[in-house]
């Protein structure tokens, strides 16, 4: 694993999951790890409920904007994080791919979609433990 490791979370619409992911896991990173997050069929906004109980962290997504997946974004990265995107990703060897079964905030309302937010951000700091020793991250 490079120094500064580069993350890339990948959904259906990159406008849920991959979004919180991304968003917590460079809030929890705080540079240490290059983070990204694309959808193999983009939506035109962020799930307004995502939006919401990202707000409720202190992370705002209001900025954000769902984007294709590319080639490039999967060659970049040194982890891959799939979540329900199904055969869309591109495998390419030596890198890591981890696929987290998570449920989709489509259609869910803000009570619904908090305990999706919990579970990717436990898994998100269990990567980034994974991914950078405890003692650079408090340097």
């Amino acid at each position: 694993m490079p120094e500064r490791p580069e993350v890339l979370f990948v959904c259906v619409h990159n406008a849920g999951r991959s979004q919180m992911a991304a968003a917590l896991l460079a809030h929890h990173a705080a540079g240490s790890v290059r983070v990204r997050s694309a959808g193999s069929a983009p939506a035109d906004s962020i799930n307004p409920a995502v939006r919401q109980v990202m707000d409720e962290l202190g992370i705002d997504l209001s900025g954000e904007v769902p984007t294709k997946l590319t080639t490039d974004d999967v060659e970049a990265a040194d982890v891959v994080i799939t979540m329900g995107c199904g055969d869309a990703c591109p495998v390419f060897p030596g890198k890591r791919y981890l696929d987290w079964e998570l449920t989709d905030p489509a259609g869910k309302d803000v009570d619904a979609v908090r305990p999706i937010r919990d579970d990717i951000d436990d898994r998100v700091r269990r990567l980034l433990a994974e991914l950078i020793p405890d003692d650079i991250l408090d340097q």
